[in-house]
């Protein structure tokens, strides 16, 4: 037999498997249920790089093994064309989108071809071909028809750079994803896709699909779902009032002071004569900032105070109204009610500007050790600790009271009429004698406590208050005779401070002793709040919302898709605007709405796009009036192309309508989609809208695109970074295929470790898997030597005394791999076909007979992973006529799978002292007499009585003495 030849053998299957029409999908083959497995179709950008071959390569590994099984496979191809990448593309070289995308598409078919897959080319799509965009222009009109489609003035992410509108998905950390351009904000008409009118619909829905849970909090957090309040703010001596929403109407009585965005409508109704100047001033700086550098976490809070106040609902009491940047008009109602005890934005606003603070919130704390108990007397207490700093050192006092098992810090309670700071100076002097304070600052938020005090009989209520109390001196007075019989005063070091610190509130305590104040914003007991005071927060939420005379509301952190782009490169929106009958539909009888040819494509930068230029395209008649009228000139976004492209696949041809109702219920939902995580909060969420609206208006049976995904993690260069060319560590896939061929570079891309993981390319662990593909092409030539006649006249006596441990070693890894296979764990098939090969050699040296069989369901389990070479072993040395990828997936018996032979683990009083090897099914009696044989046994037993002896079959004997 020829040495290993990928380049040759590969090339030649994938003629005859295109010139069989091996992988073109029927709609309908008897016996078989279809299976939709959909690969997330490319951007034409130009090569093929290695994360395209990792999306691609262990995908097809899937959708083959899939076949294998029974199913009638659909796995189509396209590409997504359109797009801002393409023209700037086309642009930068001075050519025609259409030509570079066409061109790339070109060449990435080819690159394709070479990845020996399934795909199914016979049902392209190309989402710039008019035959599609046609039914995107249609879905535009269907929604449209359905309100959800609308045109409004929005304040919209505006890139510099690309001259165009970005959705909010499309922007990253302030920044345009394509060009990592600061974007701007620009109030503009758009057009926008309602998706928030279906935000519920589409948090629903994520219960019923089995995706990667990751995926799914990605988008419930991006959807953002917020039950509060809306609350209303009159303003004194007039009609105004701010209204704001907030999700924790238990904190309003804590609300000091309200924070308008500059550029709410109420801001120059309401500001002072003697505040207009820094108002103003305030509002020109603001125009210049970027929404990223308004809501950077680390900046100085900025504000101006307007001069105006509001009046709390909650206390009546008037507070003032300030404006600032860390406000954004487009989040909630553009104002928020400050409560800086409970907000940290607001807690580090209020402290620059002297703002004052209220907790109204207290920490609800239980020792679960000693918890309150029915029955007993209820003793609600102040209670004040003071931890005590030495004036020198970093030690603090330790409080030992003698007779009981305590360690505490300075402890006592506040007597009638006392308020805490006193209270706590009081208990330092008492406890300690030391009298020289330097300062007492309050660490913590006031804590309600609750546990059994087993001394006293009663279940203690405490308002703990802690406080840092740090001395500035060693002054002290002598200590009462009852103080020094009670406790021992120790300075211990701040590091032991967990050792003897109330379990409950240390966490409070480290927080305050070494990080700045934070503010509170967990539930608890309501406090300083009238009659809602000590009740707790969550049961006060909604009493408090009626009290005030709030509405209980939904919202949604959701924005609404802006799909308007003032670029050349998109389908053209299927609108007119006439000067009599105003924004009117094109009729569906006139679609597609052509994208002409241009000389420019450049975009103006003046909100217009390009199209806006050509007369030809722009001048139309109303299809109302029939007068003059003008087209729509933005295009849309090309995140609408793919929110319904996998529905084309199933229907591609069809002119009459955008799939049929006899194809959707063919194929569709999708069974398997694998694609990257990065889509989760665009691609992802829009396809997902789009089904539903489609369900809703009766096109659809289904309202979930993609019954199961799985994403593929992201291939990284050889030190471990991204790769890039100006790292220097980019992976050439046609190099690699021509150095080693497409079957190499699918299992290895399978083999690195974990599909949802991906890693750093390995040139070390690629070799490896070079040598065992050359192993498994030689294994043929070894099997003619283990294949002899004797064996063969053996074989069919049924005499062959090795075939029951052969079955056993391919059953259990037809098992390993396969379920391996399902489960999209790729690495470890690859593993078990690795160990199965290495068991097969093993077995062959200690003159094993093996049956031609064996081989056939070797080559079976390896074709998912190296299609060619099982393909060009299997017809061509094995002598087969047909495909070997169209073998059904090998079966085995799980009877046969068990191990005859077992590690027996001997224990002695339930420690392990041995283990032996021993027949799985050995009787009691025989394990037992086999154990006792044990040198290390004899050891543990000797001179002892065996009291007991348990027998667990097939994994452990243990001797009890």
């Amino acid at each position: 037999m020829t040495s290993y030849n990928p380049s040759k053998i590969e090339k030649k299957w994938q003629k005859e498997w295109l010139k069989k029409e091996l992988y073109f999908t029927k709609d309908k083959v008897k016996g078989k249920k279809n299976f939709y497995h959909l690969v997330m179709f490319p951007y034409p950008s130009g090569d093929l790089h290695m994360g395209h071959w990792y999306n691609y390569g262990p995908a097809d590994v899937y959708a083959r093994f899939k076949r294998m099984q029974g199913y009638n496979i659909m796995s189509p191809i396209g590409f997504d064309a359109f797009g801002l990448p393409a023209e700037n593309a086309a642009i930068n070289r001075n050519l025609d989108p259409k030509e570079w995308t066409y061109s790339n598409i070109k060449t990435m078919k080819k690159q394709l071809s070479q990845i020996g897959t399934i795909l199914d080319w016979s049902r392209e799509v190309i989402t710039s071909e008019p035959n599609y965009y046609r039914w995107t222009q249609w879905i535009f009109l269907k929604l449209y028809e359905a309100g959800l489609a609308k045109r409004e003035k929005v304040l919209a992410n505006w890139c510099p750079h690309c001259k165009t509108i970005l959705a909010n998905e499309q922007v990253q950390d302030g920044r345009c994803e394509r060009c990592d351009t600061v974007v701007e904000q620009r109030l503009l008409d758009q057009w926008v896709f309602k998706i928030t009118n279906y935000a519920q619909k589409l948090l629903d829905g994520l219960n019923g699909i089995n995706w990667p849970e990751t995926t799914k909090i990605l988008q419930k957090n991006w959807i953002g779902r917020s039950e509060g309040a809306l609350i209303k703010f009159q303003i004194p001596n007039s009609e105004n009032y701010i209204e704001v929403f907030t999700t924790r109407p238990d904190t309003i009585f804590g609300a000091t002071f309200m924070v308008l965005a500059p550029e709410h409508k109420l801001v120059k109704k309401i500001t002072k004569d003697q505040q207009l100047g820094q108002v103003n001033n305030y509002l020109e700086k603001t125009k210049k900032k970027t929404e990223l550098e308004r809501l950077a976490q680390v900046k100085e809070k900025t504000g101006v105070f307007t001069g105006a106040y509001a009046v709390n609902p909650a206390n009546s009491e008037k507070i003032p109204i300030w404006i600032s940047d860390f406000v954004l008009p487009h989040y909630g109602t553009g104002a928020i009610m400050a409560v800086p005890a409970h907000d940290q934005r607001d807690l580090e606003f209020a402290k620059k500007f002297k703002l004052p603070v209220r907790q109204v919130i207290a920490p609800h704390l239980i020792d679960y050790k000693n918890p309150p108990r029915d029955g007993k007397k209820n003793a609600p207490r102040t209670v004040v600790q003071g931890i005590i700093k030495h004036w020198e050192k970093d030690e603090v006092i330790q409080i030992v009271w003698k007779g009981l098992s305590w360690k505490t810090f300075v402890i006592g309670g506040a007597e009638e009429g006392e308020d805490v700071e006193s209270a706590v100076q009081r208990e330092v002097r008492e406890e300690t004698g030391y009298t020289n304070i330097r300062s007492i600052r309050r660490i913590t938020p006031e804590i309600r406590s609750e546990w059994y005090a087993d001394h006293k009989d009663e279940n203690r209520y405490a308002r703990m208050n802690i406080f840092l109390v740090e001395l500035d001196g060693p002054e002290r007075e002598e200590m009462t005779d009852e103080e020094k019989k009670k406790h021992d005063v120790l300075w211990v070091s701040r590091g032991a401070i967990p050792s003897f610190a109330p379990v409950g509130e240390l966490d409070y305590i480290i927080a305050g002793l070494n990080e700045p104040e934070k503010a509170y914003t967990g539930e608890g007991i309501v406090i300083n709040s009238g009659r809602f005071s000590e009740m707790p927060s969550e049961k006060a939420k909604w009493g408090i919302t009626k009290f005030v005379g709030g509405e209980r509301k939904i919202t949604y952190r959701l924005h609404d898709w802006i799909i308007s782009r003032q670029r050349y490169w998109g389908a053209p929106i299927p609108m007119i605007h006439c000067p009599k009958c105003g924004t009117l539909p094109v009729p569906e009888k006139d679609l597609p709405v052509l994208l002409p040819k241009i000389k420019d494509y450049k975009p103006p930068g003046t909100g217009e796009s390009p199209l806006a230029k050509s007369e030809e395209f722009v001048k139309t008649k109303c299809s109302k009036c029939f007068g003059e009228a003008r087209r729509e000139t933005d295009t849309m976004d090309t995140f609408v192309d793919s929110a319904w492209y996998f529905l084309r696949y199933a229907d591609q041809k069809n002119r009459r309508e955008f799939v049929s109702k006899e194809k959707l219920k063919s194929w569709l939902p999708v069974s398997m989609y694998i694609g990257g995580q990065e889509h989760a909060t665009k691609h992802l969420l829009y396809a997902r809208f789009i089904t539903k609206v489609l369900h809703d208006l009766g096109y659809l049976n289904f309202d979930e695109p993609f019954t199961s995904m799985r994403h593929q993690g992201l291939i990284l260069g050889s030190d471990g970074n991204k790769m890039s060319k100006s790292r220097g560590n980019v992976v050439d896939p046609d190099e690699m295929v021509k150095k080693f061929g497409s079957d190499l570079v699918r299992m290895y891309l399978c083999f690195m470790g974990p599909y949802e993981n991906g890693g750093p390319w390995d040139p070390k662990a690629i070799v490896g898997v070079f040598r065992f593909l050359n192993r498994v092409w030689s294994l043929l030539e070894k099997s003619k030597i283990a294949y002899s006649a004797e064996a063969a006249s053996a074989a069919k006596a049924g005499q062959n005394p090795n075939d029951k441990e052969i079955n056993r070693i391919f059953y259990k890894a037809i098992k390993k791999v396969g379920e391996d296979i399902e489960n999209l764990k790729f690495n470890t098939a690859v593993s078990g076909l690795m160990k199965l090969l290495n068991s097969i050699e093993d077995s062959i040296n200690k003159g094993f007979k093996f049956k031609v069989s064996s081989f056939r369901i070797f080559l079976k389990l390896l074709a998912p992973f190296a299609p060619h070479m099982a393909e060009e072993l299997w017809r061509e040395v094995l002598k087969n006529k047909n495909s070997i990828h169209l073998e059904k997936w090998p079966q085995y018996d799980p009877k046969l799978i068990k191990e005859e032979m077992i590690d027996l683990v001997i224990q002695v009083n339930g420690k392990v002292r041995d283990t032996i090897r021993i027949q799985r099914d050995l009787p009691e009696k025989e394990a037992r007499d086999l154990a006792l044989k044990s040198e290390k046994i004899k050891k543990h037993i000797a001179g002892k009585e065996i009291k007991k002896f348990i027998y667990i079959l097939g994994k452990l004997v243990n001797f009890v003495t």
